[in-house]
């Protein structure tokens, strides 16, 4: 420990231009990363993308927006300001912010204030012998400071640093997901109450035939089997509700879980699911992705922080130089504590050069490298993985969009049939058997139709989320 403070006289000359030296020996021996490349090749464009590549046109910070539902905007709201994993992620962020903080604290001195007062007394040793009272005390300053020379302390910095920029990264893979889910649920919830009303509106165009056929059979037309028939899709089709209800109810409380309220607290109104919109976004180029996934960036940050561990564990090979002093007073009697022939200092300059630890150094060293390349395979993974979620996803908008176009004409064709065999069905110019094949595709077909727009929806979402959301857009991507 050193005492600078109250070192005076030849002490304080001899220990100044020890002092002015400290920041040139500190960066003589300095030691650095290895390089380190990704050596993934980028391609040229999107193959998701037809022809040229068009310009970017990135998601917007709040791109949820662009579905055009104010209750996902809320529900956005609410889970950005109450949701659990994002309150999680950033107490980490806070945690390694403080990290970061005493990291540094090594590269300064450290200075301790010490004071004492002792009063002790002695037995007698005869009869006749009076106790002895004694009293000291002692005032004192002192700091030590480690020569940072091969720069472990500056490494250990610079790793606490990139964590920390990793942890903010991922922060923003958090909220991604987080956004992903509110709004991935929330279009599970409308598709499930569409299905609620789609199949009120089966049950009823099945009841409208049982009633036909009744009619039938109360004048000799229809036989008491094609009622039972009849019958039986009616049961059928009111048995489906319970199960989407349930969906609905689900969902609604996944929301509420996202959003960090009580189930009971939450209440969805829907009911457009119809009138949602599909917002555009080009990806533009792959080199751009990069700079916008808070994965890769987090992935990023984490081998730097390793490569400079690495520079740590390389660092505990060499010597290590520590001065120290200390200065104070100290006294027999408190009056004369502050006199001059009461001070006292010391000053000291160690060397600890590590001789032998049966190897534990060095496979420190070979354990760190070991993870730094671990922490590369998995920056590069991290790369590629960017690269297909946004191929993937680009596939599945383009896909999804084709199948609901194509599911509608089918409902739309269905319908059509339908109506025929219902009112050929009222002539008597149809079969039971025709009728309920057409009933049939119609309920399919309506079914599959709201089953092809969920699925483009979250798709859509699906695309945000794989070029990074509004996340971190440039100049504002935290370093």
């Amino acid at each position: 420990m050193a005492r600078l403070r109250v070192c005076c006289g030849r002490a304080r000359r001899a220990a100044l231009p020890c002092l002015a030296l400290l920041p040139l020996l500190a960066g003589c021996g300095l030691l650095r990363p290895d390089p380190l490349a990704a050596d993934v090749a980028l391609p040229a464009r999107f193959g998701a993308t037809a022809g040229a590549p068009e310009p970017a046109r990135w998601p917007e910070p709040e791109w949820w927006r662009g579905f055009g539902a104010p209750e996902l905007d809320a529900l956005m709201a609410a889970a950005m300001a109450a949701n659990f994993d994002l309150a999680a992620a950033a107490a980490r962020v806070r945690e390694a912010d403080a990290l970061v903080r005493v990291a540094g604290g090594a590269l300064l001195p450290a200075v301790d204030l010490s004071a004492a007062a002792t009063r002790s007394q002695a037995a007698a040793s005869g009869s006749f012998a009076r106790r002895r009272v004694g009293s000291a005390d002692s005032l004192g300053l002192a700091a030590s400071y480690e020569v940072d020379f091969w720069g472990r302390n500056r490494a250990a910095l610079d790793a606490a640093g990139h964590a920390a920029a990793a942890r903010r990264h991922d922060l923003g893979t958090v909220a991604l997901t987080a956004q992903a889910a509110v709004a991935n649920t929330y279009f599970a919830l409308l598709a499930a109450q569409e299905q609620v009303a789609i199949q009120q509106a089966n049950l009823a165009a099945a009841a409208r035939v049982l009633d036909i056929l009744r009619e039938r059979l109360a004048v000799g037309t229809a036989t008491g089997l094609q009622v039972a028939q009849q019958e039986t899709v009616v049961a059928q089709q009111r048995a489906l509700l319970p199960g989407f209800r349930l969906q609905v109810e689900q969902n609604r409380h996944a929301l509420a879980l996202l959003t960090g309220r009580a189930p009971e607290a939450i209440a969805i109104e829907g009911g457009v699911f119809n009138r949602l919109r599909v917002p555009e976004v080009a990806p533009g180029l792959p080199a751009e992705l990069l700079l916008r996934r808070p994965d890769v960036l987090a992935a990023e940050a984490e081998l730097a922080a390793q490569q400079a561990n690495v520079v740590v564990a390389r660092a505990a090979l060499f010597p290590s130089i520590r001065l120290t002093a200390s200065g104070g007073f100290q006294s027999l009697a408190l009056e004369t504590l502050l006199r001059p022939e009461s001070q006292l200092f010391s000053l000291a300059a160690g060397l600890t050069e590590p001789i032998f630890r049966g190897g534990a150094l060095r496979a420190q060293v070979t354990a760190e490298r070991a993870r730094q390349e671990e922490l590369l395979a998995l920056y590069r993974r991290a790369i590629v993985n960017a690269l297909v979620d946004t191929e993937n996803a680009l596939a599945a908008l383009r896909r999804t969009a084709e199948q609901e176009r194509l599911q509608a004409e089918a409902v739309a064709t269905a319908e059509r049939a339908n109506a025929i065999a219902e009112e050929q069905l009222r002539a008597g110019t149809i079969d039971l058997v025709a009728l309920l094949l057409a009933q049939q595709s119609l309920f399919t077909a309506r079914t599959l139709l709201v089953q092809a727009r969920l699925a483009r929806l979250q798709a859509a979402v699906g695309l945000f989320r794989a070029l990074g959301g509004g996340w971190g857009t440039a100049g504002t991507i935290p370093r």
